[in-house]
C-alpha cells in the first residue's frame, strides 16, 4: 500500500506545471497554422477574375456609326478653351456679386467675358513642340511659321513651314469663341446680371442658344480637327 504512494510523491506539481507550460506554445502555434491554412483554402475557394476570349461579332453600321462619334468626341477635350473657361467660372461668381449687379459690377463681369473670349481666341493660335533637348517650346502662328514667345529656339524654314498659319485655325478661332459664349450664357451669375428680369421669349432663347452652339460647334470641331498643341495642351514628341 505504500508503494503506489510513493510513485505518486515524484511527480511534483513543478514538474506538472512545467508540462503544462510547454505544450502550450505548441497548441498556439497549431491554431494560428489551422487559421493560415484555413484563410489559404478560403483564398483559394475565390476565382480570380480571368480575361475571356470572347468571339468577334461583326458590327452592323449603326453601331459602327455609334463607336466612331465616341472616338471622335475624344477630340473635343483638346479643343475646347478649358484654361479660359475655368478662369471664368472662378472669377464669375466675384465680379458678378452672385447675380446682383450693380452699374460697377457689370462693367467688369462684361470686362472679365471679354478678356476670357479674347483668351480663346489667342490660345487657338498657339503652338508648341519639343527641342532636342526635351524641352517644350511655346509660340504663336504665323503666315511665316512659328513665332517663339521666350526666343530661345530658332527653327529651320522647312520645319517652320508647318507651323504656318491657315484657313483652319480662324474657323477653330470663331468655333472656340462661340463655345465660351455658350458656357458664359449657361452661367446664372452672367444672366442675372444682364438679363435680372427677362421676358418669356428671352428665357427660351437663352435656353435654347446655348445648346444649338454647343451641338454645332462640337459637330463641327469632330469634322474638321486640329493639330495644334497650344499652351495646356498635350505636347507631341515632334
Amino acid at each position: 500500500m505504500y508503494f503506489p504512494t510513493r510513485i505518486l510523491s515524484k511527480t511534483s506539481p513543478t514538474r506538472i506545471k512545467k508540462n503544462c507550460q510547454l505544450k502550450l506554445p505548441a497548441m498556439e502555434i497549431k491554431v494560428e497554422n489551422d487559421n493560415e491554412s484555413s484563410q489559404e483554402i478560403c483564398e483559394q475557394d475565390v476565382p480570380l477574375l480571368v480575361n475571356k476570349n470572347l468571339p468577334e461579332v461583326e458590327r452592323n453600321l449603326i453601331q459602327q456609326a455609334i463607336s466612331q462619334t465616341f472616338e471622335s468626341t475624344a477630340h473635343l477635350a483638346n479643343l475646347l478653351p478649358t484654361g479660359s473657361v475655368l478662369a471664368f467660372q472662378l472669377l464669375s461668381p466675384i465680379f458678378t456679386n452672385q447675380g446682383e449687379c450693380d452699374t460697377v459690377s457689370r462693367s467688369l463681369t462684361a470686362g472679365l467675358v471679354a478678356l476670357c473670349g479674347l483668351s480663346c481666341i489667342l490660345l487657338s493660335f498657339t503652338d508648341s513642340f519639343k527641342d532636342q533637348k526635351g524641352n517644350i517650346c511655346y509660340g504663336f502662328a504665323t503666315f511665316r511659321g512659328l513665332w517663339i514667345i521666350d526666343g530661345s529656339v530658332t527653327l529651320p524654314p522647312e520645319i517652320a513651314a508647318k507651323y504656318k498659319l491657315k484657313f483652319i485655325d480662324f474657323v477653330h478661332a470663331l468655333m472656340s469663341i462661340l463655345v465660351f459664349a455658350a458656357i458664359a450664357l449657361f452661367d446664372e451669375n452672367v444672366v442675372n446680371c444682364f438679363y435680372p428680369a427677362p421676358s418669356a421669349g428671352t428665357k427660351e432663347v437663352l435656353t435654347a442658344l446655348p445648346v444649338g452652339i454647343g451641338v454645332a460647334c462640337s459637330m463641327l470641331f469632330v469634322v474638321f480637327p486640329t493639330k495644334r498643341h497650344g499652351i495646356g495642351f498635350p505636347v507631341t514628341n515632334s
